[in-house]
């Protein structure tokens, strides 16, 4: 039986198998040695949300016939569904574009829904999407979400307080007869250590094409590396993501990553980031970073946590920690600022 740590390696050399001379010829050999566990790749690739991923690309560099015939049926069977999926997320984010740009308001698609309208994945089915993310700016916000209330979107989770305060987006809207929920954003990251990586930071190298706009292939490999060091606290947790991490191995292929993340004054954490897809990815040539002792120290903090599974614990404990920080934080802000302290208000009233 393979560990989850192995398994989540071999995974990782699929993931490039399209690109990588090396990881294809190295994933060949493991594939002819009959030793794979196909019980955990599926329920770590499922886990890790590129399962769809893996099957395109063992499908496209001819692997499908060492796997079991039942297993490529069913990768075949969740590919379709979830390029279909994926096919009416990017009708629902072309409506909203029309939409918006008909009202002088330009969206700005960002994560999954972004990478779709732009064309990063050789197939829209390797891409597991939630949500629709997009950004406009602060004086355009509030037009926004009346705008779209006109449109018949309304909140997912009704008669509860307003987050937007304490959070980057609007809370959560779905229409009735489309397939995913959007998310306005305002921002795109809390912390203040790179609070300035904003709406007039990135909207004069804007991409656009005949679906939408999207960020510029430089300012994506931030907003993937953001994602997870800040917004999903992967600096605190030095957990692995495959979904962000192939996201950042294609932007690769677009643009230098270390000179892209040093547009940002405070870009530390994003080189930890950047250095630990490197290793995942066995080596490509194409993921640059700064070889410093503090991505390393990163990287050996998350093989520790691979190697020691009994440390989940103390991941769970640092998920808490940061939970109560952030309510704590909020809780002072209501003590000097009116806002805060209404949307604390209107969260205790709700509980009653």
């Amino acid at each position: 039986m393979m560990t989850y740590k192995e398994t989540l390696f071999f995974i990782g050399k699929c993931l490039t198998i399209s690109h990588e001379k090396k990881n294809y010829e190295e994933v060949e050999l493991e594939l002819q040695s009959g030793k794979i566990d196909w019980d955990q790749v599926v329920k770590v690739s499922t886990g890790q949300f590129v399962f769809p991923a893996l099957y395109c690309n063992l499908k496209r560099m001819k692997f499908l016939h060492y796997l079991p015939k039942d297993l490529v049926e069913y990768m075949e069977h969740i590919t379709n569904l979830n390029r279909d999926r994926n096919q009416q997320i990017i009708e629902q984010a072309k409506e909203i574009n029309k939409l918006l740009l008909s009202n002088n308001i330009t969206p700005i698609f960002l994560k999954g829904t972004g990478n779709l309208l732009e064309g990063l994945y050789e197939d829209i089915a390797e891409r597991m999407v939630g949500d629709i993310d997009f950004l406009v700016s602060d004086s355009e916000f509030k037009s926004t979400i009346y705008i779209l209330k006109k449109f018949y979107y309304s909140e997912f989770h009704k008669n509860k307080p307003d987050t937007t305060l304490t959070n980057r987006h609007y809370p959560k809207m779905t229409k009735e007869g489309r397939i995913a929920s959007i998310e306005v954003h305002y921002k795109m990251v809390s912390n203040l250590k790179i609070i300035d990586f904003n709406y007039d930071f990135i909207f004069p190298n804007i991409l656009k094409n005949k679906h939408g706009s999207f960020l510029s292939h430089k300012d994506n490999i931030i907003m993937t590396s953001i994602n997870k060091q800040f917004n999903d606290n992967g600096q605190f947790l030095k957990n692995i993501n495959l979904r962000n991490s192939y996201d950042l191995f294609l932007l690769s292929k677009k643009e230098n990553t270390i000179e892209s993340i040093k547009k940002l004054k405070n870009h530390k954490e994003l080189n930890c980031f950047i250095y630990s897809c490197y290793n995942i990815f066995n080596k490509p040539k194409s993921i640059n970073f700064d070889n410093n002792d503090s991505a390393k120290l990163f990287y050996k903090k998350q093989i520790h946590l691979l190697d020691n599974p009994k440390s989940s614990l103390k991941k769970r404990i640092t998920k808490d920690q940061l939970k109560y920080s952030h309510r704590f934080k909020t809780l002072l802000k209501a003590l000097y600022n009116k806002d805060y302290f209404n949307y604390v208000l209107n969260r205790i009233k709700s509980k009653l």
